[in-house]
Formats: structure tokens, sequence, C-alpha cells
């Protein structure tokens, strides 16, 4: 289901970015010659009226052609009037931006849906979900064997909520956890609720070993000679739901838009690392260092697909695809979106008509550096997908 909704999305997302610029232009009365979804070959088209729709073989983008958005395009006499090139600049401003808003409107009403279909992730204060005493998911085996784990031998469930242990409450995800823990190869009463009866799972919980961590940083502790430092824990083989608040239809329209606003921080931020770590990008393509890929990566839609999982993940991760190249082409640099405006507006306070030819070196180091991601991208996902 996942990987349908995600491709469905993705081909969405472009053909409503590229609608946004054509329907602004036509009520404009600005003449749309070409409105395709695609890059490259032609694979099918036809003509309604003036405009020519249709399909082409490289599926990465789409594209609106408006007359005289092209500054060195002829236009003949009789049309330039329907130009966008002599648009005044409000004009102008709404039909270069109204793709870039669609991608904002598409994420938030996203959010807003999941949030009410589903709830909204409780977080503490450095931004991380807060773990609730629900089951979410079951270890099959037991790390690194064939071993059926714990939890499955008692019968564990997803959407158990795990409610005493041995008698003694648990109103916490860490309550479970210190005690499984503590209680390795010992044999455990488990108490949880499942839709709302009663039920004991019991087990003797395995003996594994993990990394021990900094209580307070998260951070892998090493020993004197730099390796990790393990420790040997109890193990039940359950991992838990994230908390969740639940909101209505009104309370609603703020949280998702404080997410939307959440997330365009994180796009920028993402954006100028990916941008700052080209060099290293490269370089662990061809084989160098590739830690920086566990920070920074290019991913093409073949691996948005790869990612998909249960429909609300999957939403979630399509709502922050549409904000990071919402922000993406707001960048004011051409050919983008953002370049656009920014040329529109300059044009407006100073009066003058900029020399684009100036600006095409500038257009010419975008283009390459998109084209070198979304080209890197592919190959990552085909040699190195994700997980």
């Amino acid at each position: 289901m996942g990987p349908a909704i995600m491709i469905i999305g993705v081909i969405l997302m472009i053909i409503i970015h590229e609608g946004g610029h054509f329907v602004a232009a036509k009520a404009f009365g600005m003449k749309a010659t070409e409105a395709f979804f695609g890059f490259g070959p032609k694979l099918w088209s036809t003509t309604r009226g003036e405009t020519e729709y249709g399909i082409k073989a490289i599926p990465f983008g789409g594209y609106v052609r408006i007359i005289g958005m092209n500054p060195f395009e002829e236009i003949a006499p009789e049309e330039e009037g329907r130009t966008y090139r002599v648009a005044p600049f409000w004009k102008k401003s709404v039909v270069v931006l109204a793709g870039i808003a669609s991608h904002f409107v598409v994420a938030f009403l996203i959010l807003y849906t999941i949030g009410l279909v589903y709830g909204v992730v409780v977080t503490d204060e450095n931004n991380n979900a807060v773990r609730s005493t629900t089951i979410a998911s079951i270890s099959e085996t037991l790390p690194g064997t064939e071993e059926p784990a714990p939890s499955v031998l008692a019968g564990a469930m997803p959407g158990d909520v795990i409610v005493f242990t041995d008698g003694r409450s648990v109103t916490t995800w860490d309550d479970f956890s210190d005690f499984t823990a503590s209680h390795g190869g010992q044999f455990v009463t488990i108490g949880v609720l499942r839709d709302t009866s009663p039920v004991d799972l019991e087990a003797t919980l395995a003996v594994v070993e993990r990394e021990v961590r900094d209580p307070q940083t998260g951070d892998i502790v090493t020993d004197a000679s730099g390796q990790p430092m393990v420790e040997e824990v109890g193990f039940f083989g359950v991992g838990p739901a994230a908390e969740r608040q639940d909101y209505g239809a009104i309370a609603m329209v703020p949280a998702a838009l404080g997410q939307v606003g959440e997330a365009i921080v994180q796009s920028a931020k993402g954006l100028w690392e990916m941008v700052v770590s080209f060099p290293k990008i490269v370089l662990a393509v061809f084989g160098g260092d590739d830690e920086v890929l566990e920070t920074v990566r290019p991913v093409s839609p073949i691996g948005l697909v790869q990612i998909s999982g249960p429909v609300e993940s999957t939403l979630g991760l399509l709502a922050l695809v549409n904000i990071f190249v919402g922000v993406l082409n707001f960048v004011p640099l051409y050919p983008l979106d953002g370049g656009h405006f920014a040329v529109a507006a300059y044009e407006k306070v100073s009066g003058r008509t900029p020399n684009i030819e100036k600006l095409l070196p500038v257009a010419a180091v975008v283009f390459i550096f998109l084209v070198s991601l979304g080209l890197m991208g592919v190959y990552l996902d085909i040699f190195d997908p994700i997980g």
C-alpha cells in the first residue's frame, strides 16, 4: 500500500505544482502553449485549445511553457500582450509562486488529515517521540539468531497495552524497559490489556548484549581503546508505539501549521547541509568515505518508494517531500521558481530589466547541481538502498 501511495503522491505533487502555474497564468490571460509531465522524448500528447498536454519519458518533474517567460523567446507582435514578461509584478509573482505554495498547502492538508485520523505524536524537549506503553512491533527472533523471541513465545501482539510486570504497575515505557533489562534469564509475568481485556504474558526473558549509552546524551560509551562498551541485559522483544494526542477539527489547524513550520526549518537546514556537503557526497558515491551519507543523502523517487511503509508513515513522508520541494523551489536562483520571482522583484524595485545573460552561469550551476543530486540519488537508491 505504501509504495503505491508514494508513487501516486509524487505524480500528483508534480501535476499540482505545474497546475498552479498553469491555472494562475490562464486566469491572467497569459498564453500557455505546453503542459507536460516529465522531460525528454515525448511519449504521448493531445492538444486542447491553444495548449498541448502530454507525457514525456523521464518522469522526474514537469513543466508549463508560458510564452514570454523565456526572455530570449521570440513572440509574434499580436501575442505580446499575453506574455509573462509584460505582466505587472503582482501577476508574475502569483504565477511563479503558485507552484511553490501548492507544496505547503498539500503538506498542510496531509498533516491535518493524519492528525485527525491518527492523532499527533507527542514529543519531548529534544523533539523525540514520547514512548507509550502500547506495543507497536514484535521481534520475531533473538538478535543475530533464528531463535524465537520471548515475546513471540508469550503470545504478545501489536496493540497490547502493558499495565504491570510481576505485579508492579507500569506507567511509562521506561518502567517496562528498566524491568526487562534487569531481569534477564528470569521467568516473568507481563500483564497487558488486549481490546480492554486483561491478558497475562508469561516468558523467560532472554539475555543479550547491547552497547552502553550515556544516559544524558545517548552517545555510545567507548573504552580506553575506543571500542564500544557492551553490557548484558534482559530481552523480551517488543517495541513501543508513540504517545499521541487527539485534536479536534479546529485545534488541529494550528497544530498542522506548526508541523509545517517546523518541517520548513528542517528542510532549509537539510538543503544547506546538502549544498556544503556536496563534494563529500560525490566522493562517497565514487567509493570514498560514505559516513556523510548517514546524515545527508540525496534520495530519488525510487528511494522514496523503497522506504514507504504503513499508510500513516508514507503520508507523513509525502508531506515532508512536498515541503522540501517547496523550500528548494523558493531558493532565489535561476532557473528555480524563486529565481523568476527574484528577477520580477528586481524589475519592480529598480525599474530596470536585468541582464539575463549574466544569470546564465548561475542557472547552469544550479541546473548541474540539481541534476547531479538526482543522478546520485538514483544510483544510491539502486546500488545502496536505504535500510
